[in-house]
């Protein structure tokens, strides 16, 4: 079934989409669960026994990966050595039955396997083929390993991140990764809708780093046509005055921002009323910027009369764009995010959940539900996605099993 065959009785986005996940770690995989998410079929393919890499990555508990639970959430996992002759022949033979492949294997690979985009386009001119990879496709870097630590490190991400007494700041978390996995969801959208116009497939060559590049638009224009490179500032923006986290008396912090001027002129009167909106040092947005260290000052001082809630009602209702600045932990009880419910729970097992973002963006009409976590077992539909979606008899089965070339969990 194509996105055109998709009836009205269809409730969510992507009913009928088929998509083969080759892909392994954080980034592609999260195009997929994206997808997933959205109501496509997504069949993970999984090494026999060690199974995907990021099973094993970050915080284990009872032996399995919490990331994993829900980077493949919605994932049905088949145990494929593509290593094998017999399963490079497996992959052709159902690929005319998949939209969708997404893979990062290093460029070459799927050459070498005779499973290239073009060998596979020929056999279903309609597939989609994401090919995600630290580099790209082509250029000096190609044939490098590398992960979303590297873009962000070769971009010039972390050199303006952290403070500039301290050496340039690495994030704590897969933001690369995670930027490259959104940018892949959306161009393999993009190609299934002029598919749907021209009835032809695409090869997508994403590089990580040029998704990390993204985040660096401005610093890019503004170096091109001003010679600038900004240092470090820490919570503040070279561009904008007041912005950063302010702590309170109660020890905990808020984050403010007045990067329009109505709403910078806002936060000056509610803590030093006309007088301050006034002050020439602080009147224009260039102002500011020139005397952010004096702004600053003020506003800590002002903040450390307060506690918290009491200071983010006070500017709040002035007009002020003013927050928490929450810990992971404070951020299950904020509100917003309560009401929302944008921090969701699945069942794993009876008895057992699992805490994870919800579904994001919200849709009005249609209904998108989180299934499953991401399966325990590697090739825990190895069995069913052989005999059921390829019609394999049991002695064929049995055959690729005892080969090693698939796993029957």
């Amino acid at each position: 079934m194509t996105i055109s065959e998709v009836t009205g009785s269809d409730t969510t986005l992507l009913s009928g989409l088929r998509v083969l996940d080759m892909s392994t770690m954080i980034a592609a995989p999260l195009t997929a669960s994206q997808l997933a998410d959205f109501g496509a079929d997504v069949v993970k393919v999984e090494r026999p026994q060690t199974g995907d890499l990021v099973r094993k990555f970050g915080t284990q508990k009872d032996g399995e990966g919490l990331y994993w639970k829900t980077l493949s959430r919605n994932k049905r996992s088949v145990a494929v050595d593509l290593h094998f002759a017999e399963s490079q022949e497996l992959i052709r033979n159902i690929i005319k039955d998949f939209d969708v492949l997404i893979e990062n294997y290093r460029p070459g690979t799927l050459e070498k396997w005779g499973m290239a985009p073009d060998v596979l386009r020929r056999i279903n001119p309609r597939l989609i083929v994401l090919r995600m990879t630290a580099y790209g496709q082509d250029g000096p870097y190609k044939d490098r390993p590398g992960f979303g630590t590297l873009a962000e490190a070769m971009t010039g991400l972390a050199a303006v991140s952290g403070y500039a007494d301290r050496p340039p700041l690495l994030p704590a978390y897969p933001l690369a990764d995670i930027l490259a996995g959104h940018l892949g969801t959306g161009a393999i959208l993009a190609a299934a809708y002029r598919r749907e116009r021209s009835g032809r497939g695409e090869c997508i060559d994403l590089a990580i780093y040029e998704a990390a590049l993204k985040l660096l638009d401005l610093n890019i224009v503004e170096y091109d046509q001003k010679g600038t490179e900004h240092p470090r500032l820490g919570n503040r923006m070279s561009a904008t005055a007041p912005r950063g986290a302010y702590k309170c008396r109660d020890g905990m912090w808020i984050a403010l921002s007045g990067s329009a001027q109505p709403i910078a002129e806002r936060v000056l009167r509610a803590i030093g009323g006309e007088d301050l909106v006034q002050d020439p040092r602080f009147r224009t947005n260039e102002d500011r910027v020139k005397n952010v260290e004096e702004l600053d000052d003020l506003i800590n001082a002002w903040c450390l009369r307060r506690d918290r809630d009491d200071a983010i009602e006070e500017l709040s209702t002035t007009g002020c764009a003013v927050g928490p600045l929450e810990t992971v932990a404070s951020m299950f009880e904020n509100p917003q995010v309560v009401a929302r419910e944008s921090v969701t729970r699945i069942q794993e097992a009876p008895g057992r959940s699992v805490a994870m973002t919800n579904i994001f963006p919200r849709f009005a009409e249609a209904d998108l539900k989180l299934k499953s976590v991401g399966p325990s077992r590697v090739g825990t539909h190895t069995y069913e996605f052989l005999r059921k979606d390829m019609g394999l008899q049991e002695d064929d089965i049995a055959r690729l099993r005892d080969l090693g070339a698939v796993q029957i969990d």
